[in-house]
């Protein structure tokens, strides 16, 4: 089996189950070559991509998530600023306690009244069409919307931004050169923009609570608010239009499925869940070794890279019997698609209202729904989405 997790050509129609399932049998954990750099360790049982995020002292988030990062000047950090996502504890905590209150349980199902009317508004403007592209004309509408109003900025500005995730998301060889970093430039002049406004007209949105915020009695400058808000943007809705997205590709090839989710809503909550499970929308998470350790017999050596893949730990059999079947009946989903540990995905609990409100719209109102042309897949190694999936379907 020739394994090759570095390029986007490998998760051109998603997640690359062949290669995941020969790692798991074969090699759980995995040197794996790296173009231009020293390699990195491949995590593919759901045992140990669950435990190793666990571990902050041992596989640590510093100095960067990502594999490779191009950008980890402008992205990961900037002199000593971070983005929380590349913090370990104690500093990540404090941050991340910033704004965990909002993000809770309990304001989360708060919101469901607000989420479920946005996403009639959405349904409203395509319904009549009997065509659109899914992608863009609803999975990415609702987490625009969402997250436009939770940090006070217009929602043309919000799908703006959505269009620079995209970019910064997508393999730098799919891309004009340069492009990426053009699109970190232009989130953070619009980011300056949005600080210099809160901090002079306080309100009561996310981004204001950021702005006048204090970790250890400092304030955050610019330069943590940048980061904060590109943080916001991007994992508040980048991951939730690729697993409504793909979620709903998954039902339309199982039209049984999609029928007895109509026939049944108690299922949705199910059906989220083995969605979250199948289409794994964060491919994975980059950790690095603070010390010298064995895992499964290999030796990992300090400052090795570790990298976790959700898709493949979300299909270990050990796990999820038969892991290939979209089975929206599974019992214990145990599914790890928000991660696990102290990075776990603060906008989950957001994340499942979304996800449940639009789906209940869809199935409500939108039927007989059928691909009008072939899905188009963002050119990724990061995050498995579609970036394109027109669709043909009768008003409900």
């Amino acid at each position: 089996m020739h394994i090759d997790l570095a390029t986007a050509a490998s998760f051109a129609k998603g997640h690359p189950h062949a290669q995941y399932d020969w790692l798991r049998n074969n090699a759980p954990v995995y040197f794996h070559p790296e173009p231009g750099g020293p390699g990195f360790w491949v995590l593919s049982t759901y045992e140990d991509v669950a435990e190793s995020g666990r571990q902050p002292g041992l596989f640590s988030s510093e100095p960067t998530i990502m594999i490779t990062d191009p950008l980890a000047g402008s992205l990961a950090s900037g002199g000593d600023h971070k983005m929380m996502l590349m913090m370990d504890p104690p500093e990540h905590t404090k941050f991340r306690r910033l704004i965990s209150r909002e993000f809770t349980k309990g304001p989360a199902a708060a919101l469901r009244p607000r989420i479920r009317a946005l996403a009639g508004e959405i349904i409203d403007t395509v319904i009549h069409k009997g065509e659109c592209d899914f992608v863009s004309a609803i999975a990415g509408e609702l987490p625009s919307y969402v997250i436009a109003e939770l940090t006070g900025i217009p929602l043309d500005d919000g799908r703006k931004l959505y269009g620079l995730t995209e970019i910064i998301h997508s393999a730098p060889e799919a891309l004009e050169e340069g492009a990426q970093m053009r699109a970190v430039f232009e989130m953070f002049a619009y980011a300056e923009k949005v600080y210099k406004e809160k901090l002079e007209r306080p309100t009561e949105d996310l981004a204001s609570q950021i702005v006048h915020a204090e970790v250890d009695g400092q304030s955050l400058d610019l330069i943590d608010f940048q980061l904060f808000f590109m943080l916001l943007i991007d994992a508040g809705g980048d991951t939730t239009r690729n697993l409504v997205a793909g979620g709903v590709y998954e039902l339309m090839r199982r039209p049984n499925v999609f029928a007895e989710l109509r026939q049944n809503r108690q299922l949705v909550a199910g059906a989220r869940d083995e969605m979250l499970r199948v289409v794994s929308p964060v491919i994975y998470m980059r950790r690095t070794a603070t010390a010298d350790t064995v895992l499964r017999g290999q030796t990992i050596r300090k400052g090795d890279k570790v990298v976790r893949y959700f898709g493949a730990a979300n299909h270990d059999p050990k796990q999820f019997p038969d892991p290939q079947r979209f089975d929206i009946h599974r019992p214990a989903n145990a599914q790890i698609a928000f991660g696990t540990g102290t990075h776990v995905c603060l906008g989950q609990h957001i994340a499942r209202v979304e996800i449940d409100c639009m789906l209940e719209e869809i199935l409500n109102r939108l039927h007989d729904l059928e691909f009008a042309a072939e899905p188009e897949w963002l050119p990724s190694t990061f995050i498995s989405g579609i970036r394109s999936m027109p669709v043909r379907f009768r008003a409900g």
